[in-house]
């Protein structure tokens, strides 16, 4: 087994690599990883799953990568390599500069995106040791600083932090959701649909949450995708005040 650093995280250390298997590396074992995480969640990965599925013994996987939890650093960082954030060059005036909206926007809703093709990562982006220290998710942090930068954000920190801290709200409680439907086995809307009944018991009364439950087997995807972007409206408009003051 990999020798212990004094920082328990995988950005503390150098890789050990295997001579034996040299087919066997870490950005394999990260991508396994992930598939495994995609298909079965947390609860399911485990090193001798993993090592089961890369033909090779827990012992080998160690030299690569020592822990669990270093495990799951490697596989939020890998996974904060597919998000995009848009380039806004910047600009002289105010006026210039109004297209960041769009570009914020898009940036949110790929994080959303990857989100969901990968329903573990929001809920073990605050467990995961030092994942923030992960060349991909710095990179990350980069490019969505230099947006807001030149968006004309003094101290960019705070906006990214309102923008992050909703994208990653939401995106916990829709992949939770899409995680239940698919156990179901049905589609989204066969699966609201058999709620219905309880759920219009329950909603008796309350005009608002009836006519959102109504909405929803009407077309639960639209409902979602419009719940997410008028949200992020929201948080997007009190920046834009701040960004004017």
């Amino acid at each position: 087994m990999a020798k212990a650093s004094t920082i328990p995280s995988v950005w503390a250390r150098q890789e050990q690599r295997e001579q034996d298997q040299p087919a066997l590396s870490r950005p394999a074992i990260v991508r396994v990883a992930i598939d495994l995480l995609d298909a079965e969640g947390i609860e399911a990965l485990s090193m001798r799953k993993l090592g089961a599925k890369l033909n090779a013994g827990a012992t080998s996987l160690y030299r690569h990568v020592a822990t669990k939890d270093e495990l799951m650093e490697l596989a939020v960082d890998e996974v904060f390599g597919e998000m995009r954030v848009p380039e806004l060059a910047a600009r002289e005036t105010a006026a210039d500069r109004a297209d960041w909206r769009g570009a914020v926007g898009a940036a949110a809703a790929d994080f959303r995106a990857t989100a969901l093709r990968h329903p573990w990562l929001a809920s073990v982006l605050g467990q995961a040791g030092l994942a923030y220290l992960g060349p991909k998710l710095m990179a990350y942090n980069e490019r969505l600083a230099a947006l807001f930068t030149d968006a004309g954000f003094a101290d960019p920190v705070p906006a990214i932090d309102a923008v992050l801290s909703y994208v990653i709200g939401m995106s916990t409680t829709e992949a939770a959701w899409l995680s239940t439907v698919a156990r179901s086995g049905e589609s989204e809307a066969a699966f609201i649909a058999k709620l219905m009944p309880a759920a219009a018991q329950a909603v008796e009364g309350h005009e608002h949450l009836a006519k959102s439950a109504r909405r929803n087997i009407e077309d639960p995807v639209a409902v979602r995708d419009k719940k997410f972007a008028d949200g992020l409206d929201i948080v997007l408009d009190g920046l834009a005040l701040r960004l004017a003051g």
